[in-house]
């Protein structure tokens, strides 16, 4: 069989892509698998290291208000739909499975106008324009989130058989290795997502003395855009910073740590609970909420606190943050409330649902 796996953009649509490809790849070797994304999304990064093959279309990013971008999205749009479809065509597409992004709405147009089988993936707990657009082409949708489109099967998040096979503890001493880090003492992970999160990051360098005088060290995903070589720090107390521009190893990072900051993007959100880390969630202030919504069940279950943009400040740093690092207790009891049903094998059920699709 012949997949497209659309996606584009961000990499909370291109990674459910690519662990769902490896998990076709697995159950059905013969098959052949094609991610289909932007020319100016993070596709082009992070999908040619993996071998899978890469079709990409013009970006044509939906317009939220009439201006020039509006404008200029119809003939965009139509020019991605038209390269869409002759690709699926010339290469005899069987299924198109979409995970939201700019790739995802022309991808599902052209494959309705073919004929192809369509599967849509929505990760985040409120449906983005293109999955809204593709579950109205196909009765084939799946969500991580129950609730989030009408009639949906709940699948959980394709992840990396890395997340879903770690045991972050067996893996912590191998993990602090690899990064660099103290083989004892507290270990607090910051990242905000592929490009990091300027406001994050200011926050948490703020009252980074106050973390290394404390014995805390930092593993800290800034982005490529933010990081400077050689900023590293290791503090007479033997804690250190590490500043990365960006995490190729989650699954170590993960295991490194003992709590994690973070935005709440939906992959995070599912990274997190599978591998069972304590949480400090910033949700991204755009938007409708949907960042706070991802991460609504560990909130509510005690396995993660959240705090809003604006109200993430050095004080809370020093003043709630820092003695939570330090509580072994308590960070034990956010561990113990992790599980919220999140299930570990959506990629290869994703993948059997693309295997049987016609």
């Amino acid at each position: 069989m012949k997949f497209v796996l659309a996606a584009g953009g961000s990499a909370g649509h291109v990674y459910p892509a690519i662990n769902t490809a490896r998990a076709i790849l697995e159950l059905d070797p013969t098959s052949e698998v094609t991610i289909m994304g932007t020319d100016r999304g993070l596709d082009t990064t992070l999908v040619p290291p993996t071998g899978l093959a890469l079709e990409l279309l013009p970006s044509a990013p939906f317009p939220r208000k009439i201006n020039g971008q509006a404008v200029a999205f119809v003939p965009k749009f139509l020019t991605s739909i038209r390269l869409a479809r002759k690709f699926m065509k010339e290469n005899k597409t069987d299924v198109v499975i979409g995970f939201g992004g700019y790739a995802s709405a022309p991808a599902y147009l052209a494959a309705k106008s073919l004929g192809i089988c369509v599967i849509v993936h929505e990760a985040n707990s409120t449906a983005g324009l293109a999955n809204k657009l593709g579950s109205r082409l196909t009765s084939n949708v799946a969500t991580m989130f129950d609730g989030v489109i009408p009639n949906a099967r709940v699948i959980g998040m394709p992840l990396s058989e890395d997340i879903v096979q770690l045991d972050r503890h067996r893996e912590r001493v191998v993990a602090r290795q690899f990064f660099r880090l103290p083989e004892t003492g507290p270990v607090l992970l910051i990242f905000g997502g592929s490009q990091g999160a300027q406001s994050i990051n200011s926050v948490c360098t703020a009252v980074l003395p106050e973390l290394l005088a404390a014995g805390v060290s930092v593993l800290h995903s800034v982005g490529g855009a933010n990081f400077e070589p050689g900023s590293e720090v290791i503090d007479p107390s033997g804690a250190c910073y590490i500043p990365v521009p960006f995490i190729n190893r989650m699954d170590l990072a993960y295991s490194a740590a003992d709590l994690v900051i973070a935005r709440a993007g939906a992959m995070t959100v599912a990274e997190i609970s599978t591998v069972g880390i304590p949480a400090i969630f910033v949700p991204l202030p755009i938007g409708n909420g949907e960042q706070k919504r991802n991460a609504r069940k560990l909130i509510d279950s005690g396995a993660a606190r959240v705090y809003e943009n604006s109200g993430f400040t050095p004080e809370v740093i020093v003043g709630e943050i820092l003695p939570l690092i330090r509580d072994v207790r308590e960070l034990a009891n956010m561990e113990a409330a992790m599980n919220i049903g999140n299930s570990p094998n959506a990629a290869k059920e994703l993948a059997r649902w693309g295997l049987s699709c016609s």
